[in-house]
């Protein structure tokens, strides 16, 4: 796995947070991912015709994986409400060249 590589030449405030923003996107991105495949788990136990004890413990499953969800969640949203206002003050800046 190689090591993330930071674009910008000189790092001020503006672009510090505007990779925070792609950090927290791909975050979401990757959780959006792990829905869809409990999504295709739950459609696939039913087009098989699982009983009804097994799609019970496949969906204790799922909202197993839902509820461990929800904490990396939380903490995005903090890390987005933190950086907001950084991302505000940029907007009413010229973009520097170096993001």
């Amino acid at each position: 796995m190689s090591m993330p590589k930071i674009e910008c030449s000189h790092i001020d405030k503006c672009c510090a947070a505007a990779a925070l923003l792609q950090s927290i996107a791909l975050e979401e991105t990757a959780i959006s991912n792990i829905l869809n495949a409990e999504g295709e788990k739950l459609q696939k136990a039913i087009s098989l015709d699982c009983n009804q004890e097994e799609l019970i413990q496949i969906n204790k499953s799922v909202e197993n994986m839902v509820d461990k969800i929800t904490s990396p969640e939380i903490v995005l949203k903090s890390k987005l409400d933190l950086i907001k206002p950084i991302l505000d003050d940029c907007d009413k800046k010229p973009p520097k060249p170096e993001c």
